[in-house]
């Protein structure tokens, strides 16, 4: 009971946290919906209870806070719809709808005891922000903008963004370094926070430390493991998204497994839903350069085999038609040194015989004439004249004899043996000269004589002259 003293009302502390409970318990005796942020949870393992810190903020400021209780079997069954509708449990740092009943302990004071989470209002409220996001970029004009920077044909080094104890970074970094196929990546390590609020700074940090050494890298790689929707709550925040759509290296993410993309991975120049897949697409662009060099080579090698077997072909054409042209040619001269050598043969027996008839006649003449001049000459000197007489005679000899000695030198020219020396020869069948293609016939042995020996060949085929090389013929 109060105890009026000197005026003044005085109660104990109990009472009046009694009162202030009745109070509480009369007013707040309902269930009340209420939006607040998930500021930490507070779960106690050996319990199983958890002690959530709610508060609700307006421009990063907090303008409402207060303690809540969520004991051990409410939790077990609001964690296992969060799992079901999220894909994540209850965590730190997320926006949710909360059933609660208010009261007051004398002792622990004012709190909240939970008596149920919505999950659907903490998914609908990420996708809201997600939208918000989307809008605003779009409305910028900046949503495709890094889509729109080149990716090179073949980028190998790498600007990785991730943490270091994170699976997805291992199984990158694993399947890049001990791809079959022996391609090499230089990638280095930008640590940072992957999820909650402060990761959206410290991505956004990372990314502008790359972009002072971006000269560096080719390309930026986004990667983590899986996750639900809240874990990746902050890859919808709009901060972080603009980073990535005005950054000017090809951004790439493999940031989970979550069914829904996030802002960052629809504005990132490529997607993948796993880092595994994005390591495999990078591995691809390699394959698929690499298959058409192969497919290059193989065509240039197959079109130099068919240059390399029409100039085959073209070449053996004009061998065969050469041989066909030298043996004609053959024939034809061996013909026409035939003719012309036993022509010769008559020409120089006939001039042989006409310049032995004309010496003698001459001599008889020259010394008939001699004889009657030295006879009608009584007067003159025997000895000058008979002196005349052997200088006549002696000129009349040598003059012969030089004509003779050059007419033996053209026989001797014309020759058979002298003819072969000069690159011609003679083709025998049975000892029969070949003169003529219809002479012989396809399977005969023939003997060719040359001028330091002999071939035996045999007929392979006939062939007829042209009209051409025969009207040639005749004209020679």
């Amino acid at each position: 009971m109060p105890l009026p003293t000197h005026n003044k009302t005085i109660v104990t502390l109990g009472e009046l946290t009694r009162s202030i409970q009745h109070t509480v318990a009369r007013h707040y005796n309902d269930a009340y919906w209420v939006k607040a942020e998930l500021n930490k949870l507070n779960f106690y393992r050996p319990s199983g209870h958890c002690y959530p810190e709610l508060v609700e903020k307006h421009a990063g400021k907090i303008i409402a806070q207060m303690r809540a209780t969520l004991w051990k079997e409410d939790y077990r069954d609001i964690n296992r719809r969060f799992l079901e509708v999220l894909k994540e449990p209850l965590m730190d740092g997320i926006k949710v709808l909360l059933l609660v009943r208010v009261s007051f302990d004398p002792v622990y004071g004012l709190s909240l005891r939970i008596i149920d989470i919505d999950p659907s209002y903490t998914l609908g409220d990420l996708e809201k922000e997600k939208q918000l996001s989307i809008d605003r970029l779009i409305k910028e004009e900046i949503f495709d903008a890094n889509k729109q920077v080149a990716l090179p044909l073949l980028p190998q080094r790498i600007a990785l963004i991730s943490a270091e104890s994170s699976k997805g970074y291992a199984d990158f970094v694993r399947i890049i370094d001990q791809n079959p196929w022996g391609y090499r990546f230089y990638y280095h390590l930008f640590p940072s926070v992957l999820q909650g609020d402060k990761a959206v700074e410290a991505i956004s940090g990372q990314l502008r430390l790359i972009n002072r050494v971006k000269h560096h890298f080719d390309l930026v790689a986004i990667v983590r493991g899986g996750g639900g929707d809240v874990g990746l709550s902050c890859y919808n925040h709009y901060t972080l998204a603009r980073e990535v759509a005005l950054f000017p290296l090809p951004v790439l993410t493999g940031i989970g497994h979550a069914t829904n993309e996030t802002v960052v991975e629809m504005v990132a120049h490529t997607n993948e839903i796993t880092p595994t897949k994005l390591a495999g697409s990078l591995l691809q662009s390699f394959q698929t350069f690499d298959n058409s060099v192969s497919l290059c080579e193989d065509k240039v090698k197959q079109h130099i085999r068919e240059q390399l077997r029409s100039e085959w072909q073209l070449f053996g054409q004009q061998a065969r038609l050469f041989r066909i042209h030298a043996r004609a040619m053959l024939y034809k001269h061996q013909g026409w040194l035939k003719e012309h050598t036993t022509a010769m043969a008559r020409q120089v027996r006939t001039l042989i015989k006409q310049t032995s008839d004309y010496v003698i006649k001459l001599k008889v003449e020259q010394l008939s004439r001699h004889s009657k001049a030295l006879m009608r000459a009584t007067c003159e000197p025997l000895k000058p004249l008979s002196e005349r007489l052997i200088r006549s005679t002696t000129q009349v000899v040598n003059d012969t004899r030089t004509k003779i000695g050059q007419y033996e030198r053209s026989v001797k020219q014309m020759q058979p043996e002298n003819v072969l020396k000069r690159g011609f020869s003679i083709t025998r069948h049975k000892g029969t000269a070949i003169k003529c293609a219809k002479q012989v016939s396809e399977g005969q042995e023939l003997e060719t004589t040359l001028y330091d020996g002999f071939i035996q060949s045999k007929i392979v085929s006939v062939r007829k002259p042209s009209n051409k090389q025969t009207n040639n013929e005749k004209q020679n």
